[in-house]
């Protein structure tokens, strides 16, 4: 697989994930009752949560916006002090490792989710393998190389 096609894979990924948790999160922020989206609060009863509106946030902000900004750091490999300090992959360009984190993050999410819906449906299921995809993509040998070789600061 070519660099270009794996990186455009990538940011498929990462786009589809961003645009649906804005999507989604941006529909219960504005109504945290749950009601535009046909969730009853009582999902919530066995959660920190009294409405979904943190959740909302988080899912908007965390899942939404932050994958929106890792595509165009993708493309654009900018440096950044403050991103590469929270870099953990200290051989990688901090955009990359980002995107580990953003799958990760979203492994977390859905765990969240279905311990505090006490259940699963076929969507858990399908965004944890779209975070495994994510994570499989993002460690192709092309772009580990890519973005081994554009560690900027």
């Amino acid at each position: 697989m070519k660099i270009t096609t794996a990186r455009n894979l990538l940011v498929s990924l990462l786009a589809f994930l961003g645009l649906g948790a804005m999507g989604g999160g941006g529909l219960l922020i504005i109504s945290p009752s749950g009601k535009l989206m046909g969730m009853p609060l009582s999902m919530l009863s066995h959660s920190p949560f009294s409405s979904f509106l943190l959740p909302a946030i988080l899912l908007f902000f965390v899942v939404g916006i932050v994958p929106l900004l890792l595509i165009y750091a993708l493309i654009k490999i900018p440096g950044s002090k403050w991103a590469q300090r929270f870099n953990i992959f200290s051989d990688m360009h901090w955009a990359w490792s980002f995107t580990i984190y953003t799958a990760f993050a979203l492994i977390t999410w859905i765990q969240l989710e279905m311990v505090f819906l006490q259940a699963v449906h076929w969507l858990h299921t399908f965004y944890m393998l779209y975070a495994m995809a994510i994570i499989l993509v993002a460690l192709l040998p092309q772009l580990r190389g890519q973005y081994k070789s554009a560690k900027t600061i």
